[in-house]
């Protein structure tokens, strides 16, 4: 593979895995690269030959297996280093982390944020700087949030937040293309929404292309996601008038959210 090729890759390509996952790669200027949350090994080593990159460190966001199933493949065949949530149900992480810890892999610095809720044990890895960008697998999403499998409300909402306080354009790598099915539910919880319906029409045209939605941003997170405006006013109306009355609390709003998109 040409140098050629390898330099004029994107610094950050999303891998599509199963049905709807990313498994995103990351380049270093030294032709290696970072993989986060590959569940599948396969379209990892695929990238890897297409770009002429090898693989120096594996980023886990939490343990569920379209996350983590092509980990060990990876790591045997590549011996590189895996770094993690301290869960000693994912077999293989070599650098355990959580709350404000710092890491420095390759060319990226990432602090990590603890976002338990879709999970106990997910985190996601913040890179500042100029181009910010947030790596947060299954808590935040394009539109929408991932589903309360282990917390409860109050811990996703306060999750959320945690996300929703980086900087406005801090790019957002969540880990699945649901954005058309998140922003359908969206306008659904919040019809009056321009920013919303400008931001449907333009995902709709994407799909239509074949092009993925993300990676987003969270000034637009904030614009349009019901998942992170649940103190709005509207978003508990909303709901009120579903029969799903919340009062304004912005958590019971969250979590009325929450379990009507379970059911949407």
């Amino acid at each position: 593979m040409s140098s050629t090729v390898a330099n004029t890759m994107p610094s950050i390509v999303g891998l599509p895995a199963f049905s709807d996952n990313y498994i995103w790669l990351l380049r270093n200027s030294d032709r290696s690269a970072l993989v986060v949350d590959p569940g599948d090994a396969a379209p990892v080593e695929a990238a890897l030959k297409q770009y002429g990159l090898s693989l120096s460190g594996i980023l886990i966001t939490h343990h569920h297996f379209d996350h983590v199933g092509g980990l060990k493949t990876l790591k045997s065949d590549h011996e590189c280093p895996v770094y993690g949530p301290a869960n000693p149900n994912i077999d293989g992480i070599d650098i355990e982390l959580g709350a404000g810890d710092h890491i420095v892999v390759g060319d990226y610095s990432f602090d990590i944020i603890t976002v338990p809720g879709h999970t106990l044990d997910h985190i996601a890895y913040y890179r500042a700087g100029e181009e910010p960008a947030v790596f947060c697998g299954d808590t935040l999403f394009a539109g929408g949030c991932g589903r309360i499998f282990e917390g409860n409300p109050g811990m996703m909402h306060e999750s959320l937040h945690r996300l929703a306080a980086l900087p406005p354009e801090t790019a957002v790598y969540c880990a699945h293309e649901y954005t058309l099915a998140n922003l359908a539910f969206a306008r659904a919880a919040d019809p009056d929404n321009d920013d919303l319906q400008q931001r449907e029409a333009k995902a709709l045209a994407l799909r239509a292309k074949g092009i993925p939605t993300v990676p987003s941003t969270i000034a637009l997170e904030l614009a349009t996601n019901p998942f992170l405006r649940s103190a709005d006013a509207q978003l508990a109306e909303g709901l009120e008038s579903t029969g799903r009355g919340a009062g304004g609390d912005p958590v019971e709003v969250f979590a009325g959210l929450r379990a009507w998109k379970d059911q949407f």
